[in-house]
């Protein structure tokens, strides 16, 4: 591959990818196509060395070169590819597996001159001068956990939730606009529970007082002494568990759409795990359009894409499942009174999935804490939701005390 391969663009079959614009896109109707960072770069790497057999290992490494992953990520993006370069599950016109060795691009491919004006950048992308760091840490009972960091500045850690991904969440439409405003004057550090991510997914224990666990360690891990800590939904008891028993390491508490104890009913939660040991990580649209929609109504299309394909992504049916039911016990109530740490709480006042009740309650039983209504409806904090300009604010306000 020569130098000018990074600044080409390519065009094969009925597709058109641009390297210097980071973008995939129809030749038929010129419209961008969803693909995860990650997934772009595997694309460009394949095509860059059309007719070569690429080994999954040289692959790997050229995709994470500074993070060890499991295989299962890699597949995950040829899967994702296949699907958006519409190829069956017997005819793979354009990416064809070698068992037990690796992938050859094998279709025609046109280099068009480089150098084209670069789109404008689609919200959430990162860009080259801001990367974050990935580490990996290891808990008492042998788990392997990792967690990112950004920025510079005072520490803040943001406990880790459900269907979290460290390094796909930086690059998210979703998620991204918020991450990046909190490395702007913090040290951002994140991390993936156990069972999810890129931590270890075969684990013994899924529980709030494993879930306290990581977070000890990551901050361990991570040098810090004393801190800011965000929770956000199942994050909050496990926030409030960890200010509880170290208050000494915290300077401030936020917590955001969270909740002391479960607010569904064991017939739900049933009724919900049922249908993910069904459909949880299989081709099910509608399924995970299901979570989507609930967890935040009024996303985007390129959201709601993104946030369909994190679900499978992030975790195996069984830890999810696992997950449901740890979350559904949590109950933290008699440890509230003992927060004696400055605490925000931040709630959406139409959140369909954790109710406003269950933040207020909270807020009113945790010493001096204060409490800020959000207009909106979002469980997950969307870049252009009107509630995310009051919620930077307040925390920003508040972090700074």
């Amino acid at each position: 591959m020569d130098g000018s391969a990074t600044r080409a663009v390519y065009e094969f079959g009925d597709f058109h990818v641009d390297a210097l614009q980071r973008l995939l896109r129809s030749r038929v109707d010129g419209k961008p196509i969803t693909l995860t960072s990650k997934a772009f770069e595997t694309l460009l790497f394949l095509v860059e060395h059309r007719g070569e057999l690429i080994d999954k290992a040289a692959l790997m490494k050229a995709i994470w070169p500074n993070v060890v992953v499991e295989e299962n990520n890699l597949n995950q993006n040829i899967s994702a590819l296949r699907r958006v370069l519409g190829e069956s599950a017997t005819e793979h016109r354009f990416i064809v597996t070698v068992p037990g060795r690796g992938y050859r691009f094998v279709a025609d491919v046109q280099v068009l001159p480089g150098g084209a004006r670069p789109a404008e950048r689609p919200q959430g992308t990162a860009t080259s001068r801001t990367r974050q760091a990935i580490q990996f840490c290891t808990t008492a009972d042998g788990v392997n956990l990792a967690y990112a960091i950004t920025g510079q500045g005072r520490a803040l850690v943001k406990t880790a939730h459900w269907l979290s991904h460290v390094e796909h969440d930086w690059e998210s439409p979703v998620y991204h606009h918020l991450l990046k405003d909190l490395s702007r004057n913090h040290r951002l550090i994140r991390y993936d529970h156990r069972g999810n991510g890129l931590s270890d997914r075969d684990v013994q224990d899924i529980s709030l007082e494993a879930f306290v666990t990581d977070l000890e360690t990551v901050a361990d891990a991570a040098g810090l002494e004393r801190f800011a800590l965000m929770g956000q939904s199942m994050g909050v008891p496990v926030s409030i568990a960890y200010a509880a028993r170290h208050p000494e390491r915290l300077t401030h508490l936020v917590l955001f759409g969270g909740f002391a104890k479960g607010t569904r009913t064991d017939d739900e939660v049933q009724a919900v795990a049922t249908l993910m040991k069904v459909h949880w990580g299989q081709d099910n649209p509608s399924f995970r359009q299901m979570w989507t929609t609930a967890l935040m109504p009024d996303a985007t299309i390129e959201e709601q894409n993104w946030f369909n394909e994190q679900q499978r992504l992030t975790t195996s049916t069984e830890n999810a499942i696992r997950t449901l039911f740890a979350i559904h016990v949590m109950d933290v109530t008699e440890l509230l009174s003992r927060v004696k740490v400055p605490t925000l709480v931040l709630h959406a006042r139409d959140d369909a999935v954790i109710p406003l009740d269950a933040g207020r309650r909270m807020a009113a039983a945790i010493p001096g804490a204060r409490f800020v209504q959000l207009d909106g409806r979002n469980h997950l904090l969307l870049g252009h939701d009107p509630a995310s300009v009051r919620f930077k604010a307040e925390l920003s306000a508040f972090l700074s005390e």
